[in-house]
Formats: structure tokens, sequence, C-alpha cells
């Protein structure tokens, strides 16, 4: 058995590359930033802060999604697989790169306060959300304003 998969939560480096391909296939590009925080040893060496950039590929609605609500410095969920590709340069020089591919991608955080006075609806459509994505008002959930004392929550 084996398992290609990586789950990320970080910030937009840049905002996305978007691109239609053959047969109107929609495809987007960005960057990723992942940063372990550093620490103080307990004999008082400084361990740095170690921020990893991963490139980040999305294909069709999830692309979509992309380009319409991700931009630089949103924070992101990302879930989907690593993928290594090669090719061969002007010099003829073989290069590499690995990229992760997304299966799942969840938006994270608030709207910054210039997106949140623009006339920005609150979700993508339907069909463009990705799997698992959430809007912040959840029709499916009847909000009672307060615990009536209908659930056994102890809160």
């Amino acid at each position: 058995m084996s398992v290609n998969k990586v789950i990320l939560i970080g910030n937009v480096g840049k905002d996305p590359d978007v691109r239609y391909i053959e047969n109107n296939v929609c495809v987007a590009n960005f960057t990723l930033a992942t940063t372990e925080r550093g620490y103080t040893t307990q004999s008082g060496v400084q361990i740095p802060d170690k921020t990893e950039w991963h490139n980040i590929v999305a294909w069709r609605g999830l692309a979509e999604v992309a380009e319409k609500y991700v931009r630089k410095g949103t924070q992101l969920y990302i879930e989907g697989k690593i993928r290594t590709r090669s090719w061969e340069d002007q010099n003829k020089i073989r290069r590499y790169t690995t990229e992760i591919y997304v299966d799942n991608m969840e938006l994270l955080g608030r709207r910054d306060s210039q997106s949140a006075s623009a006339s920005t609806p609150q979700a993508a459509p339907a069909q463009a959300q990705p799997a698992g994505y959430q809007t912040p008002s959840n029709p499916g959930f009847a909000s009672t304003g307060g615990n009536s004392g209908d659930d056994d929550l102890p809160f």
C-alpha cells in the first residue's frame, strides 16, 4: 500500500496565476507559505522561524474558486498530493519542480476590511465550491440565539 497525501495550512504568497487551457479547463498556480515557529532552548539558544514555500496547482472548479476568492495573504487549508515534474530549459539542462495538486481547499480566517466593504458574495456558487467548503453563514444550522436547553451540551 502507498499513500500520497499532503495537508497544509498557510498563507498565499502571491495572487493566483489563472489560465484557461484546451477545452476551457481552468488551472490556477500560486505559492503557499507554511511557517514553523521558532523557540528558545533551555540553554537560551534562539531557534528562528522556518518558512517553507509550496507551489500549489488547482484545477477546474477549485481553480475558479481560487480565481474569485484567493489573494495574496489569504489563509488556506489545502489537501492534495505531491507531484514532481521535469522539463528541459533553453540550455538543455534538466530541471525539476515539486508541486501540490489540490484535492480540497478551504478558505480560512476572515476577509480583510477592504473585501468586507466590497459587494463580494459570502460564498462561491455551489458548483464552484471546493469539496468541504462551508460558508460563514451555514444555512443547514438553525441558531436558537443561545442555549435553549434542547440539547445535551454542557454549555
